[in-house]
């Protein structure tokens, strides 16, 4: 093989990947420009507090919530079979708040306790917390897995520590 070969076949991917560092992002349209309703999503107010965008958003949030109430499988099925709309809807309808910095976290406040749910990868965590209501020495934490039944697990969550 020729010097001149190989020294070609060696700059040659060099300079082909660098090209690619260069070029500009390019996004589809659809991620570019955002529905009305996104963009309320995002003007929620770091104290907690509503800005008028925002409480319409909470009140179609109802609406959009009995569409997906309306499509849970059976209680008996697994929570595995349900989809992700369908679980954050259920989790509202029994009291719980999304966390707003960070999706997966849910957050409860019962009479006689507080309580944070997660939704991990594999499993559901629930973790009554020690400085809300009761007497709980520290906080305590359970997991459920997915393949338990909707009922299963609503019943476990809402029976307390």
């Amino acid at each position: 093989m020729s010097a001149g070969l190989l020294s070609r076949s060696i700059t040659r991917p060099i300079a082909f990947s660098l090209s690619l560092r260069l070029s500009p992002v390019i996004r589809p349209p659809a991620v570019q420009t955002l529905t009305p309703s996104l963009r309320n999503r995002r003007r929620r107010r770091r104290d907690g507090l509503m800005t008028a965008a925002s409480a319409s958003f909470s009140a179609s949030a109802t609406e959009e919530d009995e569409e997906w109430l309306k499509k849970l499988p059976d209680k008996k099925k697994p929570l595995y079979a349900h989809s992700l709309p369908c679980i954050e809807a259920w989790l509202r309808k029994l009291g719980f708040r999304q966390s707003q910095d960070e999706r997966a976290v849910w957050l409860v406040e019962k009479t006689g306790w507080h309580a944070q749910l997660s939704l991990d990868v594999t499993d559901l965590y629930i973790r009554y917390l020690k400085n809300g209501p009761g007497n709980l020495e520290k906080d305590i934490e359970r997991r459920f897995s997915y393949a338990l039944s909707r009922e299963d697990i609503e019943n476990a969550i809402l029976g307390g520590p």
